[in-house]
């Protein structure tokens, strides 16, 4: 393995070229990441708010701002976890022992740091209704097996995470379940239902809300479009189809019809008229966006990382990169018990972690995935990007006073780690390190869109 003093020389050769980018080279998308998601007005009952995040969008939350959650049943590979609806299964009973629902670890097995660790409704606390609540459309009440009510939405109980601070945070579970979420029983935020004409969804990407049809594949626009007029057609038009209205449609919100030819309606939003892409595929797909003059759509974009944080090109796409241009990595976990637990934070055990990439030992892990340094003064100017204090030992929480404690960068309140076998700008061979691919336990390239997951190995 090469000296940390030639990769930074390399750094400093490739800087020059256009395999690492600044991070301010992407006005457009600050900008962008300014608009939030319109969504459709529906009623609550009395003590629920809608609030505007900036990874999920427009979720459902209570009083305080917390946002709601549900844990919809799934099938595993040894059976099922989860909740079916109309089914409350999160207790205040602490699980012991691990569930076999996924290998490699069969049942029986006594789960780590049973001292610290919470009952499932101590980590998801119920979201209580009072014995004169009264259920208002989607809205319903369940009891619970100790006999208190429990609040619902389309029949799914709904929770709080203990990981949630603030308004805003979303950080006991993801919409982006796909991509994100791996192979456990995940929790999911409740929203209300984006303000879109029919024929159209949003869903989150790495990059933001993405707009797509309902088949889920991606919509795209032109830059050289004005509001009003298209300046695709002919063979353009042939690979980059126009998303047509119907002769009764009506503008909605920010949405738009343009006339494309007498009695032909074109569907817009903010101002830029809408197109699929007739090679895709995939559904969610940005190969669209790689033909010079078009990009897909967004209700909003994610917040840009750190503005000393890097873009570097790598054989499987672009990721995010510290200062010195090495690949950030973010670790998932989550156990296999029947509540299955995440095991990704701070606050969680860390157990698994130094199993997998230190073999138990805390110094070894800290070697082969050190967490990213932040200067103590350092902002990331968004929700999403923080810094913390973190015992680099025990992979916990510290204050700032402590003898071992590191100031480093977080991701959705998680410490984001290198990896030490990566040698050269655009290595991300600590990409899908753990179990199914990193995706249930391990480490995880930040590639900055979805399309790119899991082709780096």
């Amino acid at each position: 393995m090469r000296s940390l003093s030639f990769f930074a020389l390399g750094v400093a050769a490739l800087t020059l070229s256009t395999s690492v980018q600044a991070i301010d080279a992407r006005p457009k998308a600050m900008a962008a990441a300014l608009m939030t998601e319109d969504y459709q007005q529906a009623p609550m009952p009395p003590g629920f708010q809608v609030v505007v995040t900036e990874l999920d969008g427009p979720v459902f939350a209570d009083a305080t701002g917390r946002t709601l959650y549900q844990w919809p049943s799934r099938r595993m590979r040894n059976g099922y976890t989860g909740e079916a609806k109309g089914t409350p299964g999160c207790s205040n009973e602490k699980t012991t022992e691990n569930a076999g629902l996924m290998s490699p670890y069969p049942p029986g097995l006594v789960l780590p740091d049973l001292d610290t660790r919470p009952s499932c409704a101590q980590a998801w606390p119920p979201v209580l209704a009072a014995a004169d609540a009264k259920p208002v459309g989607a809205w319903t009440i369940v009891a619970r097996p100790d006999g208190t009510k429990q609040w619902q939405y389309n029949e799914h109980p709904l929770y709080t995470s203990y990981f949630d601070e603030k308004p805003g945070d979303v950080l006991g579970g993801t919409t982006r379940t796909e991509r994100v979420a791996g192979n456990y029983a995940w929790r999911t935020p409740i929203q209300p239902s984006p303000n879109v004409p029919p024929g159209f969804i949003v869903e989150s990407s790495a990059n933001g809300r993405m707009i797509l049809t309902t088949g889920r594949m991606s919509i795209y626009a032109y830059e050289k479009d004005t509001a009003k007029t298209s300046a695709c057609t002919g063979q353009c038009e042939s690979l980059f189809p126009p998303m047509l209205a119907p002769a009764s449609a009506k503008a909605l919100g920010e949405w738009t019809i343009i006339e494309r030819a007498p009695g032909v309606k074109q569907w817009a939003f903010r101002g830029q008229p809408l197109y699929r892409h007739a090679p895709d595929i995939e559904r969610m797909s940005m190969i669209g966006s790689d033909v010079p003059g078009w990009s897909n759509v967004y209700t909003q974009r994610v917040p840009a990382p750190p503005q000393n944080f890097k873009l570097v090109e790598t054989d499987a796409g672009t990721v995010i990169a510290d200062p010195q241009g090495r690949t950030i990595y973010t670790y998932v976990c989550a156990d296999d018990a029947a509540d299955q637990l995440l095991c990704d934070h701070p606050k969680t055990t860390q157990a698994y972690r130094l199993a997998m990439c230190g073999g138990g030992d805390p110094a070894e892990c800290v070697k082969q995935f050190p967490p990213v340094l932040a200067p103590v003064s350092a902002k990331s100017g968004s929700n999403a990007w923080g810094t913390m204090y973190l015992d680099a030992k025990s992979g916990r929480e510290a204050a700032a006073t402590d003898k071992d404690a590191l100031h480093v960068w977080t991701y959705r309140d998680r410490p984001v780690y290198t990896y030490a076998g990566d040698e050269f700008v655009g290595d991300t061979d600590g990409d899908s390190r753990g179990e199914f691919q990193g995706r249930r336990q391990g480490f995880n390239a930040m590639f900055v869109r979805d399309d790119y997951f899991g082709k780096a190995n």
